[in-house]
């Protein structure tokens, strides 16, 4: 690199740096290579196959680390060839020659420098000399392939260089050449030019006047840079971030909406809810709502319990397919066919029909699993029936068992399915559990460190209440009841989001 402050270059040349120590930096950049490529390996996956902006910003960030640290072995391994096998002593500084006056260009288009690899660092970076007293316009051979111009029409000079730059970029170019020629500032700035095959390029371009004996600009030397690729990595970076960005802020509207369009479908009590006008409370009601560990969104599952006019209490839990503000709507919708149906005298079965029936003609088809019953204080009956779900727990005398469930399909899965029904008559002090079934936490597997749902080959959430017999036996509300479940469950990540109802028969 010439001196910024002598016009007829007459620096000595820096020795060669050792060969060892060049091959030591060769093995650090290709360990480091390898490293952030495992790391994209293994952070990224099949990229290709998914949706997941995060994870394509997480590679390009990957790409752009890989791409210079490319570049950089490559340029090292070019450094390595270029030193000599056994470098000669540095001569005595007081009878060494003066070295010959050169261009900057001179050792970049020597016979002996080699041939440059097509996309190298080195083909990247060109150097060029504009001579203000002979007018004289020096270009290295890398400059030319930058620019896309032939050696043999010359290097551009300094009145024709802003017209291959793009109009936006020439105050820039102005102001850097200014700068240097009469203030005597050092260059330092990019630009975009236009190539004659239309090609656009990014140019990096830094330098530094020349000064003669009198201290006068004589010339002005620059080193510039094709940066196309490094600016085009960084803007995809920019864009996979300002979209992931964007994403997490939809994500986060539509969950505040789900959540609460959750919060005004699902009952707001926490004990009993209160009687209908003229009725008594003849079951001790809590319920509890457990989120999803493995997501954001709010998903579809659901819990009612209504006072009926005629003195029964209606009882249902449900899950609806999907996640967000479509199953929160979903569910707003089935609730509300749910309690005008019982409302109006319809028994669990044929209410699940009608339920099947408004799922599989809806204007968003979906699918949902529930549990519907009814129970009168009167003759201490429960009449329920079920949609290819848990069927409820009861708990007597300090044990527990699963209700044998009535046939039933998934609700909007067949046409005109038939919903049978089943009954239990229940003794004073009795618990019914009514669930869904996300409370299945997750498992580490041991051979691949991945979070997959528990499979015992049951339903690991009912095995679990039926274990709580004991707690439930000496508690004295259905909220206590509650509060042992959430003690035993709320604390693990869970697959899916899920919910419990428990109805306390009074003694």
């Amino acid at each position: 690199m010439p001196s910024p402050r002598s016009a007829d270059h007459s620096a000595a040349q820096p020795p060669h740096p050792p060969r060892d120590t060049v091959d030591a930096l060769i093995s650090q950049t290709r360990r480091l290579r390898g490293g952030v490529a495992a790391v994209r390996r293994d952070t990224t996956g099949d990229i290709d196959r998914t949706d997941d902006l995060q994870q394509r910003w997480q590679r390009a960030l990957c790409d752009l680390a890989v791409h210079q640290l490319d570049d950089l072995g490559r340029h090292l391994d070019q450094l390595r060839e270029g030193l000599p096998a056994d470098p000669p002593p540095p001569p005595d500084s007081a009878h060494a020659p003066s070295a010959p006056s050169a261009a900057p260009s001179a050792a970049a288009s020597a016979p002996d420098a080699g041939p440059r690899e097509r996309g190298s660092l080195l083909s990247r970076v060109g150097s060029a000399e504009w001579n203000l007293l002979t007018d004289a316009v020096t270009w290295s051979d890398e400059l030319f392939q930058i620019f896309g111009r032939a050696p043999e029409d010359g290097g551009l000079t300094l009145d024709e260089l802003p017209s291959w730059v793009f109009s936006e970029d020439q105050p820039t170019l102005t102001a850097l050449v200014t700068d240097c020629l009469v203030d005597g500032k050092p260059i330092d700035g990019e630009f975009r030019v236009v190539r004659p095959d239309g090609v656009v390029r990014t140019v990096h371009m830094s330098g530094e006047p020349v000064l003669d004996e009198d201290g006068g600009t004589a010339s002005m030397w620059a080193v510039l840079r094709d940066v196309s690729e490094l600016r085009r990595s960084e803007r995809a970076v920019r864009e996979a971030r300002d979209s992931v960005r964007r994403r997490r802020d939809i994500a986060r509207t539509e969950r505040r909406v789900a959540v609460e369009l959750q919060e005004a479908v699902l009952p707001v009590w926490r004990g009993s809810p209160p009687p209908s006008r003229g009725t008594t409370a003849t079951l001790d009601l809590a319920a509890h709502y457990f989120p999803s560990s493995s997501s954001a969104q709010i998903g579809g599952d659901w819990y009612d319990a209504l006072h009926l006019p005629d003195g029964r209490t209606l009882l249902s839990v449900g899950d609806l397919t999907g996640h967000g503000v479509a199953a929160t709507s979903g569910v707003a919708t089935l609730l509300g066919a749910v309690r005008g149906m019982a409302v109006a005298g319809l028994e669990p079965g044929a209410l699940m029909g009608c339920l099947n029936q408004l799922l599989d003609t809806s204007a968003r088809p979906a699918l949902g699993s529930a549990v519907c019953g009814r129970y009168d204080p009167a003759t201490r009956a429960f009449l329920w029936a079920q949609a290819a779900h848990p069927a409820p727990l009861l708990f007597r005398g300090g044990t527990g068992r699963a209700l044998q469930p009535p046939d039933g399909v998934l609700l909007g899965a067949t046409p005109g399915a038939r919903y049978a029904q089943a009954g239990e008559r229940l003794e004073p002090g009795d618990l019914l559990v009514l669930h869904t079934g996300g409370l299945r936490p997750f498992s580490t597997h041991p051979d691949t460190n991945t979070d997959t749902a528990t499979d015992t080959g049951g339903d690991t959430g009912a095995e679990r209440l039926l274990g709580l017999a004991p707690r439930f036996a000496t508690a004295r509300s259905a909220q206590e009841c509650v509060r042992a479940v959430v003690e035993a469950f709320d604390d693990e990540r869970r697959e899916d989001d899920a919910c419990v109802l428990i109805a306390r028969v009074a003694p």
